[in-house]
């Protein structure tokens, strides 16, 4: 059976960004970290190796596939910062207008570094994702 890699751990969030290499990013991650939760209210928690989570929700497919992962979170990866917000969820786009300069795949923005992008849009991103997937998972 496929087991989830991306579960939350105990792992020390603070340990996590003081091993990231480049100071920059280092520095982009306790800004992150800091706009996260104060946005959220809930505290930092490791998802997986390298994903900085915050709040979470069970999801349950019509394929029968469910699992848990974080309401919002980031990861201060070696080319990007990536943040994680809800997918599907229309709003999302319309804010993304106003965000300043980022990249998308499927389920992350892709920002280079705080600076590039517009923090009150990223707050409302945050609240907007947490919102969406509350009401698209309702705790049961």
């Amino acid at each position: 059976m496929y087991e989830l890699k991306t579960k939350e751990n105990d792992n020390s969030v603070i340990e996590f960004i003081e091993n990231v290499e480049s100071l920059k990013k280092r520095e982009d991650a306790y800004k992150l970290l800091e706009i996260f939760t104060e946005t959220t209210g809930y505290p930092a928690k490791m998802w997986g190796p390298s994903i900085i989570g915050f709040g979470s929700y069970h999801y349950k497919y019509a394929s029968g596939h469910e699992g848990d992962a974080p309401l919002v979170g980031f990861s201060p990866r070696k080319a990007k910062i990536s943040l994680y917000f809800a997918t599907g969820d229309t709003e999302r786009e319309r804010l993304l207008e106003d965000f300043g300069k980022y990249k998308t795949g499927k389920a992350c923005v892709y920002i280079n570094k705080v600076a590039d992008i517009d923090v009150n849009v990223l707050k409302a991103l945050i609240n907007q994702s947490v919102k969406f997937l509350k009401e698209t998972y309702p705790e049961q």
